[in-house]
């Protein structure tokens, strides 16, 4: 309720009303404090601008198509949009989001710098970087959305950086996710050696042990560079400092070798234990999904756990399917909303992306029915009534269970993903 109202009701009575107003209003102050809407009078004007251009507008959000899950909330997200600001959200499903960065550099080598197709994209790592260093997104929006205060960027640096590069106001989070892995709990029971692996090592000598068991989607798959971001990371957990903080920076001709190594080493054990003993790999997740299906792979993993859940509740993973996090750490990130400069109706996007920060809309996506995916807002900057959104019935017995994460592994930076693509292909992709 805003103070205005109470002092318009307080004038009609006694003193003492007006004394009990001035109470009532100090003890809110703290959840006043707290609300996105507590805005200065500036960032108020502009919002209460951006809604009125932004309303009654189509909005095309570029976004991985390759999850149903993931869709569904999306459209979802669409309805509601629809409903509070009459925007048509255009689900533009990619199968890679540098199909997204591609078109929008395409437009501005056509200096087309004001009517691009991409409103909205949903982004981040190599192809941040690689948006920001050519100048192809907005500016300066993300962190005046109202909803971006829930994040508490002050207290929680991840909101402002990707892949440890500053965002600058350029992308809105949208969510967190972590490495997961699964596995068919009746397949690793029959074997001779049913202990689950859960670490980087034991994964390999389990693989060694079960040949054929194990593998990964071949480069440049999403997928298939995660899994070996986690090993690379992983294999220097024991390296100097010196060594370590190359992971944080640009892969240069001079450190490629020295960090990479480690990989290679581990990689030419790894390959003779795979699936087809390491001369053929697979294409994508969906795939290694369909090999565990197929009880091909008794092990497999993904960047979005609920995809677990829904994939056996569709029947596409039986029901002996659970899912867990590695011992040793989960290669975990941020994910965002990006607008590109030269979008049509950069206003309606930044309605969505503010939207997509709502604890409804957060909330939503966090059920493990629904998505799954980890609310990047901070539950402290929450009244008790937005926190109880949050609250989730009995998982299905294939999710990840609450709190398996309890070590994470930051992403390296965005130029290690071009170094390890171009390694692998030189030294495993000949014959694939």
């Amino acid at each position: 309720m805003h103070a205005s109202k109470f002092w318009q009701t307080a004038t009609r009575y006694s003193v003492y009303c007006v004394a009990f107003c001035v109470c009532l209003i100090t003890s809110l102050s703290t959840f006043a404090n707290n609300s996105p809407h507590n805005m200065s009078k500036e960032l108020l004007t502009r919002w209460e601008n951006i809604e009125t251009l932004g309303n009654n507008q189509s909005v095309y959000f570029y976004a991985w198509g390759g999850d149903a899950q993931i869709n569904a909330y999306i459209q979802w997200a669409a309805q509601q949009v629809k409903t509070k600001y009459n925007i048509n959200l255009v689900h533009v499903k990619l199968s890679d989001t540098s199909e997204a960065v591609s078109r929008v550099l395409a437009e501005k080598s056509a200096h087309n710098n004001d009517q691009g197709s991409v409103d909205l994209v949903w982004i981040n790592g190599a192809n941040f970087a690689t948006m920001s260093e050519h100048a192809l997104l907005l500016k300066q929006w993300a962190n005046k959305l109202p909803h971006f205060a829930y994040t508490d960027p002050a207290n929680n640096p991840a909101v402002n950086f990707d892949f440890g590069i500053p965002t600058n106001g350029m992308e809105a989070p949208w969510g967190q996710a972590s490495l997961t892995f699964y596995y068919d709990s009746i397949a690793i029971n029959k074997q001779a050696n049913n202990k689950l692996p859960t670490t980087l090592n034991e994964l390999l000598n389990w693989s060694a042990q079960n040949p054929g068991r194990f593998s990964y989607p071949k480069p440049p798959d999403f997928l298939g560079m995660s899994f070996l971001k986690y090993a690379l990371v992983i294999l220097h957990q024991q390296s100097s400092e010196s060594i370590k903080a190359q992971l944080n920076q640009a892969a240069t001709a001079n450190n490629t070798a020295q960090v990479l190594t480690p990989l290679w080493d581990f990689l030419n054990k790894l390959h003779p234990t795979l699936w087809r003993g390491g001369t053929h790999f697979m294409q994508s997740g969906a795939q290694m999904r369909r090999l565990v299906d197929d009880t091909e792979l008794s092990i497999a993993f993904t960047f979005s756990a609920p995809e677990v859940p829904a994939a056996v509740k569709r029947f596409d993973l039986p029901k002996s399917i659970r899912s867990y996090a590695m011992a040793d750490g989960s290669l975990s990130n941020t994910h965002f909303v990006a607008i590109p400069y030269n979008a049509s109706h950069p206003q309606s996007a930044q309605l969505v992306a503010n939207f997509l920060l709502s604890p409804e809309a957060q909330a939503q996506k966090q059920k493990a029915h629904i998505w799954g995916d980890k609310s990047v807002l901070i539950q402290s900057r929450l009244t008790p009534e937005q926190q109880a959104l949050f609250k989730t019935a009995k998982p299905h017995p294939s999710a990840l269970p609450f709190n398996s994460i309890k070590r994470t592994l930051s992403e390296p930076h965005p130029s290690w993903v071009n170094a390890i693509m171009q390694g692998w292909q030189t030294r495993y992709g000949v014959s694939q």
